[in-house]
């Protein structure tokens, strides 16, 4: 396991924003994975798609590395921002267009 979890921190190291999830940005597998590609879509931030359902070990070792139970996760600057329903209150309270701005996240050209 530790070389998925090599895999998962040179991903988060190595993108400003990264979404593990069930599918792939264009066609994600799940209704919550689904909902956090909508909210990033709109903003507009770029943002690296990981589809655990690829790979059982990235699947398991994200859950791990994050200490968080549930599939998506999304990761900024390295840091462990949330799943789904946090992700959709962020939002909703415009603090997750404030976290980006923050990050020195801005959207795609």
């Amino acid at each position: 396991m530790t070389d998925a979890h090599s895999i998962i921190d040179n991903e988060v190291k190595a993108n400003d924003v990264v979404l593990f999830m069930k599918g792939t940005p264009q066609f994600p597998m799940c209704g919550f994975s689904g909902q956090v590609v909508q909210i990033l879509d709109h903003l507009g931030v770029p943002y690296k798609g990981i589809n655990v359902l690829d790979n059982a070990d990235i699947r398991q070792g994200i859950k791990d590395y994050s200490n968080w139970p549930t599939i998506p996760q999304l990761y900024v600057k390295g840091e462990f921002v949330g799943g789904c329903d946090i992700i959709r209150e962020m939002f909703q309270a415009g603090e997750l267009q404030s976290h980006f701005a923050q990050a020195g996240v801005t959207k795609a050209a």
